[in-house]
């Protein structure tokens, strides 16, 4: 998992959203679990237009009435049960990520990249705060939320704040099938922009690349991205048993964060992913 960077994971970010709308289907599951594993084609590192496959694995779950769920390498737990009959849930928890971003020479295919050297492991936690709706456009089991995320590393790998806005909606076509979107974004401090997207002059002396310190110069709008999936039972029913999940997304880096030469020059600032995988509900 070391070599898994936080770009990587979010390939089976929306995987695991179907079972939010589909145990809403059976109210006396107050406890649940959904684990997927699958393999992924993503960039080299964020901002690479280089691309590798590596496995990756999700989950998502509830323990009397309390929900957890991992959206690439973050964990997410919900304090607030989810018990409303009108199918209204109020979410409120802590969240911890690892960002592994570049944290391995050997992941890392651009020569100049990579002689920029091995960035340490970011340990990003904080909260976060959102709200969903089951039952909402296309049948009483579709399911729309919006959250929030606000972290801050603490393990001195940028030493930033990153602020993570997502909306997600999902919903069965049948007891078998099920389709789905996912749009985020993130907002970073300049510590964070400093540490992945300037290049100072040792850097450039050892990469080639000019020097570039704008990233690191404020605050902004990282990138902006949105994931599609869909799912299909193997089981006959999404809520047990086996399913096949496909995802497929498109990232886009902005600003300060796209001008970097990691990115405008090594790189790309537009960023595809794909994912295939299959998941296990008790």
């Amino acid at each position: 998992m070391n070599r898994i960077t936080h770009f990587a994971a979010l390939a089976l970010t929306a995987t695991l959203a179907l079972p939010t709308a589909a145990i809403a289907q059976d109210e006396t599951q107050h406890s649940t679990l959904t684990i997927g594993v699958g393999g992924a084609y993503i960039p080299s590192y964020e901002g690479s237009d280089d691309y590798r496959t590596l496995p990756i694995a999700q989950a998502r779950g509830k323990v009397h009435d309390f929900a957890f769920w991992t959206r690439g390498t973050s964990l997410f737990v919900d304090a607030i049960p989810n018990i409303d009959p009108d199918g209204i849930d109020f979410a409120v928890g802590p969240v911890v990520n690892l960002r592994l971003d570049r944290t391995s020479r050997k992941a890392i295919k651009d020569n100049a990249v990579r002689a920029l050297g091995k960035l340490d492991t970011a340990v990003e936690v904080g909260g976060f705060v959102g709200i969903g709706k089951t039952g909402i456009f296309t049948s009483a089991y579709d399911n729309l939320s919006a959250r929030v995320a606000v972290t801050k590393d603490v393990a001195g790998g940028h030493g930033g704040i990153v602020v993570t806005p997502a909306i997600e909606y999902v919903t069965p076509l049948s007891v078998t099938t099920f389709v789905g979107i996912g749009i985020s974004a993130e907002y970073v401090g300049k510590k964070f922009g400093r540490t992945y997207f300037d290049v100072d002059a040792a850097g450039s002396l050892a990469s080639g690349l000019p020097v570039y310190s704008r990233a690191g110069d404020g605050s902004g709008f990282k990138r902006a991205g949105v994931n599609l999936t869909a799912g299909k039972s193997l089981s006959g029913d999404l809520r047990s048993g086996w399913a096949l999940f496909a995802v497929g997304g498109y990232s886009r880096l902005l600003g300060d964060y796209a001008d970097s030469p990691i990115v405008a020059i090594a790189g790309s600032r537009d960023q595809w992913l794909a994912a295939v995988g299959i998941g296990y509900t008790f």
